[in-house]
């Protein structure tokens, strides 16, 4: 079990046709964002991309 600000990030990707989808899950709050990118990208890159979303995502949560 994740303790005070310990949060693993889990990515699922699937490949749709000629572009992928990169989901990012947070494991303390369960929150989810996707992002889609080209089958040619780095998956690096997809990761990095859906991980600043989250983090923009739980931040504007955490104003709320």
């Amino acid at each position: 079990m994740a303790g005070e600000g310990e949060r693993d990030i889990y990515f699922e990707l699937i490949a749709i046709g000629g572009s992928v989808k990169c989901t990012a899950i947070d494991s303390v709050t369960g929150t989810e964002v996707s992002v889609v990118g080209p089958a040619s990208a780095a998956q690096a890159d997809l990761e990095r991309l859906a991980l600043q979303k989250l983090k923009a995502r739980l931040a504007r949560e955490a104003r709320s």
